[in-house]
């Protein structure tokens, strides 16, 4: 395995401590004889514990060797990769080395293990290679992922040489990208030391803009700006502002769901994290897809300062915000920022024009191209929502005069009329129901 490994030329920078090149570190002290067998054995173990870690992240099955390796194309971001990201296969010298490398992989595909566990009297490999994995929810393991590697994997598997392996991996490329850019659709602000600023969100939910019942029209300007943003057309930052609990958080993870096959991803970011968005912009101004930095239930108290950054970012400093970037929020507050009476009274002793510090902070909002209100439905709506989620359970067996009964009652104890405190009652309804 170490003569394959040190040929490697485009994928090299996989790196020394990967799973892959420890095992052709092992692999070389076996050929040579230098080593001591019960030390061997335990280094080999441990590279299998870490393979089973990666496996059980994002839910491999089968063939958890051929599943790795083929993560590691996906994951691996060279020149190379992030060119046929954006174009697929195309022409160029660097193509000698890629057809190379994966001629390499295609033999580690078909390594033989055999030699190795009969010398060293262990059957792990043998294992790894037809593993059946424990059935587990989706909720703890990366969907998104897992699948995209998995028919990578199995495409691989049935590739009769370098050449039909280097389309299926350019065609992969094209198709959903490379790294963790390419196989997730969300992110986060973290210090993680693989992936860096940003971390994949791996569990982001499915739901989608139909599960928001009402709303149309809310609804339907923000797919008109999205559509027009992932199509690469001109378009607009969005505020979605009104009442708690009227679907704007949900609608922004629905847009996602909705566009993530046409290149579009995600970042949360809180206001505390403000200082990084520079950073942020940075590391995804040149890549090939649509980013929004989602900036939930957005507000800010009058010592608060962080809002000026986030107007420097959007609109006002040396560096302009990329094309490929928008932000979307949500807040409960119209203007984002508590306004107070002495900010609409020129009349104090602090500062001569008070009026100024209002039109300051309102500028904020003015940032936002698009603003869409979300305001509390009335009772007949609110009816409306219960019983349009009420027929997702069909163990739900009551009348509509006996739910909408029921409804109105949660809602007088429960905060009151809102789409939140809807799917609520229908949540615990389902729960009583099916406990029955």
């Amino acid at each position: 395995m170490y003569r394959l490994t040190s040929q490697l030329v485009i994928y090299r920078n996989i790196g020394k401590e990967s799973i892959l090149f420890r095992l052709a570190d092992i692999c070389q002290q076996f050929d040579r004889g230098d080593y001591v067998r019960e030390d061997l054995v335990t280094e080999i173990y441990e590279q299998i514990h870490r393979l089973l870690e990666i496996s059980t992240r994002y839910g491999f099955d089968k063939n958890l060797w051929h599943n790795y390796l083929a993560f590691e194309l996906a994951m691996s971001e060279n020149p190379f990769t992030l060119v046929s990201e954006k174009v697929g296969a195309n022409e160029g010298t660097v193509n000698v080395f890629a057809r190379d490398d994966f001629k390499i992989f295609k033999q580690l595909f078909d390594y033989d293990f055999t030699r190795l566990e009969q010398a060293l009297g262990i059957h792990c490999f043998d294992v790894i290679l037809d593993y059946k994995a424990v059935v587990k929810s989706e909720q703890i393991f990366n969907k998104s992922v897992s699948e995209k590697v998995q028919v990578l994997s199995q495409q691989i598997e049935k590739a009769q040489d370098e050449e039909e392996l280097y389309r299926i991996v350019t065609d992969f490329y094209q198709a959903y990208g490379v790294g963790k850019f390419g196989l997730n659709k969300a992110f986060r602000v973290s210090d993680h030391e693989t992936y860096g600023i940003l971390s994949p969100i791996t569990t982001s939910g499915d739901m989608t803009l139909d599960d928001l019942v009402g709303y149309e029209s809310q609804k339907q300007k923000l797919i008109e700006n999205t559509e027009a943003f992932v199509h690469g057309r001109k378009a607009n930052n969005v505020l979605l502002f009104g009442d708690a609990g009227t679907g704007k958080s949900t609608s922004v993870k629905a847009i996602l769901n909705q566009y993530y096959s046409q290149g579009l991803r995600m970042i949360e970011v809180y206001k505390h994290e403000f200082q990084y968005l520079s950073q942020i912009i940075a590391e995804i101004k040149n890549r090939n897809y649509r980013f929004i930095i989602f900036m939930d239930d957005l507000s800010f108290e009058e010592f608060e300062i962080e809002y000026k950054y986030l107007k420097a970012v959007i609109e006002g400093g040396l560096e302009t915000k990329p094309e490929n970037v928008l932000i979307y929020a949500t807040s409960n507050r119209r203007h984002l920022i508590r306004e107070t009476w002495s900010d609409r009274s020129d009349m104090s002793q602090d500062e001569l024009h008070r009026s100024d510090t209002m039109q300051e902070k309102l500028s904020l909002v003015a940032r936002f191209g698009v603003s869409i209100g979300y305001y509390r439905p009335s009772q007949k709506e609110y009816f409306k929502i219960v019983t349009e989620l009420a027929k997702k359970h069909p163990e739900i067996t009551l009348s509509e005069e006996e739910l909408h009964q029921k409804a109105n009652q949660w809602e007088l104890s429960h905060g009151g009329i809102s789409g939140r405190t809807a799917q609520q009652f229908v949540n615990y309804l389902a729960g009583v129901t099916s406990g029955e």
